[in-house]
């Protein structure tokens, strides 16, 4: 883990970021009085770009950090208890002595500091105390993973107070993945805590869940003309637990027709040369998915060769491919138990209207509700946020970047 200065990390926005690190360094005084040095630290939140419900198949997904992040001003400290006082929530203060899983932690985030802390020491890695506030500017349940940001935040506090910066950024996701699954007791995959750790695009490739294949992809988003917008259609995810089951249900539906857990075993060619057999047992939109499944599996290799030979044309073209065929294929745009509700298919329509030949959009994350991704041209982006700023509401459009840092301790003074 390298040390990376705010005009790395934030480029223009550099000046205004040193402001909210001198002000998070002021609450840090309030709270637990004045210390002679403070260090920095951030990680940043992630945005799926292509892979729509492949990884619980074994299939690859393309990420991204994005410009929003979650900052702490830390000190360490010798009596081996991580206090953490987190903007907005009351403090977490967890004992090092003790790095069993604790049911009474579940779903906090003393659970994710606890496991992240065990995972350090399972991995060999050293362990320590320290006192740390954060304040977070990623938005809770837009899909930009405001947990993995947490969680790949606190490995890069241990790693740089105690081990050197040392352990590798794919460690880190590891340990954050690690955490989410047997502490907070969330089975979440490796995506979002890669995405933080490692920034910028990232390919995950999921064939071997154990030991995915991780590419970095080198790209300088900023001379793309074009901001990455997340749109909150400000969609319920109340009763949709069902809807969101039924993707993995179905695609893996049709690979047990082939005597195969998951759809990374068998091919497309299998499937379409028994597709009316696979139909019969399995119903015609568990066949769409697996199609999707298929189709977006390519997509991703396509889109990281294209942001490789600098094609954004071609990478934005790819991205809308697969906002249509999660629109058609996998039809995660709404749910059927509540066709009437359709913010996702509005906004889809309304982004479709106004970047006409120019840009990308598609479905964010897990779909059904919530939000869609647009990378917006700059000539446009003003009538773009302006229309979705009037049909979900002030703010709905966020206005984003590719960020090219992950995890990162920070040189406040430059």
């Amino acid at each position: 883990m390298a040390l990376h200065t705010l005009s790395e990390i934030y480029k223009n926005q550099a000046q205004m970021q040193g402001k909210r690190y001198r002000s998070a360094t002021q609450n840090f005084k309030a709270i637990f009085g004045e210390e002679d040095k403070y260090r920095f630290f951030s990680a940043p939140g992630r945005s799926e770009v292509c892979g729509n419900h492949t990884d619980h198949n074994n299939g690859r997904v393309m990420a991204a950090g994005v410009s929003l992040d979650v900052i702490a001003v830390v000190v360490p400290t010798d009596d081996d208890i991580i206090l953490v006082k987190s903007e907005g929530f009351e403090a977490d203060n967890v004992s090092l002595a003790d790095l069993s899983p604790d049911e009474n932690e579940k779903n906090t985030s003393a659970s994710l500091i606890r496991g992240v802390a065990a995972g350090f020491v399972k991995n060999g890695y050293k362990i320590g105390g320290f006192k740390a506030y954060t304040t977070s500017s990623v938005l809770k349940g837009s899909g930009l993973s405001s947990s993995a940001a947490f969680e790949v935040l606190i490995g890069s506090i241990l790693n740089g107070l105690y081990n050197g910066g040392e352990v590798s950024d794919v460690k880190i996701a590891q340990i954050a993945q690690f955490a989410e699954n047997q502490y907070f007791g969330k089975p979440s995959g490796l995506m979002d805590q890669m995405a933080s750790s490692v920034g910028s695009f990232i390919t995950i490739d999921f064939k071997d869940t154990k030991n995915p294949v991780i590419e970095a992809i080198d790209f300088d988003f900023d001379k793309s003309g074009h901001s990455l917008c997340i749109v909150d259609t400000k969609g319920s995810h109340a009763d949709l637990t069902p809807e969101y089951a039924s993707i993995p249900e179905e695609m893996k539906s049709v690979a047990q027709f082939f005597g195969k857990k998951v759809l990374r075993e068998i091919t497309k060619t299998q499937l379409l040369e028994n597709i009316d057999d696979v139909r019969t047992s399995c119903g015609d939109r568990a066949v769409l998915r697996a199609l999707h499944y298929f189709d977006d599996n390519k997509r991703v290799k396509a889109e990281a060769e294209a942001l490789k030979n600098g094609d954004f044309d071609a990478f934005l073209a790819l991205v809308n491919e697969s906002g249509n065929s999660s629109y058609c294929y996998l039809q995660n745009i709404f749910a059927t138990s509540a066709p009437q509700n359709q913010g996702l298919s509005l906004a889809l329509y309304t982004a479709k209207s106004i970047l006409r030949d120019t840009g990308a959009c598609r479905v964010h994350g897990g779909g059904f509700a919530g939000t869609i991704q647009a990378f917006v041209p700059a000539s446009k982006l003003a009538e773009f946020s302006n229309a979705m700023n009037g049909l979900f509401g002030d703010g709905s459009c966020y206005v984003l970047s590719i960020r090219s840092v992950g995890g990162t301790e920070v040189l406040l003074d430059e």
